[in-house]
C-alpha cells in the first residue's frame, strides 16, 4: 500500500477492495475450575439473540459467538501525524477453544478509496466491519500508527475488544476459580498487500505487559480479512508458549520437593498441553505465512522442549513419589 495514491470517491461509487486490515486480539484463560462443556459454551458466547452460536468439534472443540458491530466515528491513528477520519463498524468476535482459552478479537478494513463526505450510518452498516474514510486515506502511515497503539481521541480497538471479554466473563456460569495463574496477552496487527514483484513478509515483536504486534504483508489475491483467523491461531499458541514457560520458570531442576513440582505441572498437564494444535482451521493460502512466522521463534521447537521438560519431570518424581507416601499398616 502506498501513501497518497488512494482516491476520493462520492458515497454511493464502489470504493474497491480492501487495502489495509486491522485488529486487536485479545486472549486469556477462562475463569472457571474446569474446562466448559460444549453446552455451556455455547450459551456463554450466546451474546445475540438473531444469530447462533457456531461450534466446531474437529480436530479441536471450538466455539465461536456471532459478530458483533461496534459504530465508530473518529480519527485513525497515523505515525505521520496525519489527520485521516474514519467511519463505519468495527466487528467483533468471541473463540473459546476447548472450553478452557478464550479469546477476542476486533478488527476492521479500510476500503481503496474513501468518500468526499461523511455519510447516513445506513451506507457504513451496510459495509460491515468497513471503515470508509473521509476524505483521502494516507496508507502505510495508518498501518505503522495503528502499530504503535491508540491515541486519546482516536480509534482504539483495543477496548472494544477488551469490552467483549468483560462481558462475557461476568456469566453466571462461570466460578471465577481458575486452576492456575495466567497472563492474559494482546496481539496487535495489520495486514496490507505486498508491493509488485516483492515476497510476502511478516514482523513479530514481543513489548511489555503481554503486548505482541504483527505486521503482515500478503501476496495479492489473499484476502486480507483472513489475517483475522491466522492472527487469533498465532496469538492462542504464543499464550500457551507464554503461560507454560512462565509457570516453568520457578521450577528448580533437582528439588526434592516432589509434591511441589506436581502442583506446578499438573494443571499444565490436566488444561493446557492438549490444546496444541497450530494451523487447525487455517485457511491453506496463508499456511506459507504460518510457516514464514514459525521459522524465526520456532513455537513448536519450544513448545516440544517444554512438554519434555513436564513429562521428564513427572516421570523422575513418579520413581521417588512412593517412597514419600507412608506405607500401609
Amino acid at each position: 500500500m502506498t501513501g497518497g495514491t488512494e482516491q476520493v470517491t462520492s458515497g454511493h461509487a464502489a470504493l474497491g477492495p480492501p487495502v489495509l486490515a486491522c485488529g486487536e486480539v485479545r486472549t486469556c484463560l477462562l475463569p472457571t475450575r474446569e474446562a466448559l462443556d460444549e453446552r455451556a459454551a455455547l450459551r456463554v458466547l450466546d451474546l445475540r439473540a438473531d444469530e447462533r452460536v457456531r461450534a466446531s468439534r474437529r480436530p479441536n472443540r471450538l466455539v465461536i459467538s456471532p459478530d458483533l458491530l461496534t459504530g465508530v466515528d473518529c480519527g485513525l491513528p497515523t505515525s505521520t501525524g496525519a489527520r485521516v477520519r474514519g467511519v463505519g463498524t468495527v466487528t467483533t468476535r468471541a473463540v473459546l477453544t476447548e472450553g478452557r482459552v478464550l479469546q477476542s478479537t476486533a478488527s476492521f478494513s479500510i476500503p481503496a478509496t474513501g468518500t468526499d463526505r461523511r455519510q447516513a450510518w445506513g451506507y457504513y452498516l451496510a459495509r460491515p466491519g468497513s471503515l470508509v474514510t473521509v476524505g483521502r486515506l494516507v496508507g502505510n502511515p495508518v498501518a505503522e500508527g495503528f502499530l504503535a497503539g491508540p491515541r486519546p481521541g482516536f480509534l482504539d480497538v483495543g477496548s472494544i475488544a477488551e469490552g467483549m471479554l468483560a462481558r462475557i466473563t461476568r456469566h453466571p456460569v462461570l466460578d471465577h476459580d481458575a486452576p492456575l495463574n495466567s497472563t492474559d496477552t494482546r496481539l496487535r496487527w495489520t495486514s496490507t498487500h505486498a508491493d509488485a514483484g516483492e515476497e510476502p513478509s511478516s514482523l513479530f515483536t514481543l513489548a511489555e505487559d503481554g503486548l505482541r504486534t504483527l505486521r503482515l504483508r500478503l501476496s495479492h489475491g489473499t484476502p486480507l480479512t483472513a489475517a483475522a483467523v491466522l492472527c487469533e491461531d498465532l496469538a492462542l499458541h504464543d499464550w500457551l508458549l507464554t503461560t507454560v514457560a512462565d509457570r516453568l520458570d520457578g521450577l528448580r531442576a533437582g528439588s526434592g520437593d516432589v509434591r511441589g513440582t506436581v502442583k506446578v505441572v499438573r494443571p499444565l498437564v490436566d488444561h493446557l498441553l492438549h490444546l496444541w494444535m497450530p494451523r487447525a482451521r487455517l485457511d491453506p493460502v496463508l499456511h506459507g505465512t504460518w510457516n514464514h512466522l514459525e521459522e524465526t521463534p520456532g513455537y513448536s521447537r519450544q513448545w516440544s522442549a517444554l512438554t519434555r521438560r513436564i513429562r521428564d519431570q513427572l516421570a523422575l518424581h513418579a520413581i521417588q513419589l512412593p517412597q514419600e507416601v507412608p506405607t500401609p499398616r
